[in-house]
């Protein structure tokens, strides 16, 4: 089930033009659309502002990052008072969503995260443990996050089953940087092919594609690093695709950006997908 928001995002006109074409097709097909009818006025009268700027552009960064710290605060509460057995509902349905997606299943090689409960991450376990299942159920190239150090630098390396995964000083499970024979682990940064999705966590998202991780930079940099590789190799670009408890989307512009922040291409809820890029409603077609 695909659940698209009307939220604007820095696409330009070329997204509006695909938005609508996705709008069509649901219409036609007697989708509806986050609860709602759709309005195709709606969507036009968007489309005109075309050269509008959603980002915060905002000088004074300490304010930002001081909203930031406010607004993580306030989510960790609200992640903290979820009652467990809805946790797990949540969890089992995001999973269920992403393993039955055509968008996944068409994927060959994809960097996932590793769920922590203690942070109360979307869980991933299922979803890993599938990937790593030899072929037709699974047989994915998988790489899982590895932190390196406190300045932001994270890596991306591959496994090949969950018993690669070792428990970090934060008790954090991540790979070995090399595996059971004593090689290196390949990682994604110097792969000779690209991924087609990542699988993201995050503290909260909005449905134009902000998110708001934990405050490391870990994800952010290594993002920014993995599409410059993209670029300079002549890759499409992965799908980034954030995982999210109902809790954590949040309305549209609370969650203050800067140029360093990275958005994601989709969000998948308990509730369903919402394609937000153009590069979502591309791929997560329905």
């Amino acid at each position: 089930m695909l659940l698209p928001s009307f939220a604007e995002r820095k696409h330009g006109c070329e997204d509006r033009v695909m938005m609508t074409q996705w709008y069509t097709r649901a219409a036609a097909k007697g989708v509806v659309i986050s609860g709602q009818l759709w309005q195709p006025n709606r969507l036009l009268r968007m489309s005109t502002n075309c050269n509008n700027d959603n980002t915060n552009n905002r000088d004074d960064l300490d304010s930002i990052f001081k909203q930031k710290r406010i607004l993580r605060t306030q989510v960790r509460k609200t992640l903290k008072a979820i009652d467990p057995s809805l946790r797990s509902q949540q969890d089992n349905a995001i999973q269920d969503i992403i393993l039955g997606a055509p968008w996944f299943k068409s994927s060959l090689r994809l960097c996932a995260y590793i769920s922590c409960s203690a942070l109360r991450e979307v869980d991933t376990f299922k979803l890993l443990s599938q990937i790593l299942q030899p072929p037709p159920s699974g047989g994915k190239k998988l790489y899982v996050p590895r932190v390196e150090d406190k300045n932001s630098n994270m890596r991306m390396l591959n496994v090949s089953r969950i018993d690669d995964l070792v428990a970090n000083s934060m008790n954090i499970l991540e790979p070995d940087p090399v595996d059971a024979d004593g090689n290196a682990r390949e990682d994604v940064l110097q792969a000779n092919e690209p991924v087609d999705i990542l699988l993201l966590p995050g503290l909260a998202f909005d449905k134009s594609g902000r998110r708001l991780g934990r405050g490391g930079g870990y994800y952010d940099t290594f993002l920014k690093n993995y599409q410059d590789l993209a670029e300079t190799q002549n890759w499409k670009q992965p799908l980034l695709v954030a995982l999210s408890y109902s809790q954590q989307i949040l309305d549209d512009g609370v969650i203050p950006v800067t140029s360093t922040d990275v958005l994601v291409d989709a969000l998948v809820s308990p509730e369903g997908v919402i394609p937000i890029s153009s590069a979502a409603f591309n791929r997560m077609d329905i």
